[in-house]
């Protein structure tokens, strides 16, 4: 299964679409959005792809009520899980936070497959120790809206555990 991964948005519903567009012709099945969306109308671009876009908030939070709300929506394609997501996509578990730190130390306890993140708007990918003596998959997609670094998102596939990240297209 092939996903989109993207973070800090920051009310750029242009630029999201855009990445989203391209994931999606690529073969995205699903978008994990890492927070910092602001206002929940920045995802409404999403809707017309039909893809599942799990979303959680970051330290801008943005309405959380009008979030809410959206998702649960009829027909809504939009899940939003507040401060962190568990998720099991896939066959894959999958661990969603905005802070790099906490993700880091959720890849360090080895219960996750894939840990995603953002907030730091600094695009990585990266293998890290767990406890258990394997290793964890962190991504950060870097920022979708193109604040302070290049407008990026990540795109995987969670059979193999192989991300690249993308230039969101023009």
């Amino acid at each position: 299964m092939k996903i989109c991964v993207v973070s800090d948005s920051h009310d750029r519903a242009e630029l999201l679409a855009a990445a989203v567009r391209a994931a999606a012709d690529a073969g995205a099945k699903a978008v994990i959005h890492c927070g910092d969306v602001i206002g929940p109308n920045t995802l409404r671009a999403l809707q017309r792809f039909g893809l599942p876009v799990h979303v959680v908030h970051g330290n801008n939070l943005g309405d959380v009520v009008a979030m809410t709300r959206l998702a649960a929506e009829p027909g809504s394609v939009i899940s939003y899980h507040g401060d962190h997501a568990e998720l099991d996509l896939g066959g894959r578990r999958v661990f969603v936070v905005h802070y790099p730190h906490l993700a880091r130390g959720m890849a360090a306890t080895g219960d996750w497959d894939l840990v995603c993140c953002g907030h730091s708007h600094k695009a990585e990918i990266a293998w890290l120790p767990s406890v258990t003596g394997g290793r964890t998959l962190v991504v950060n997609p870097g920022t979708v809206a193109g604040i302070s670094a290049p407008a990026t998102y990540a795109l995987g596939v969670l059979g193999t555990l192989e991300f690249t990240i993308e230039r969101v297209p023009p």
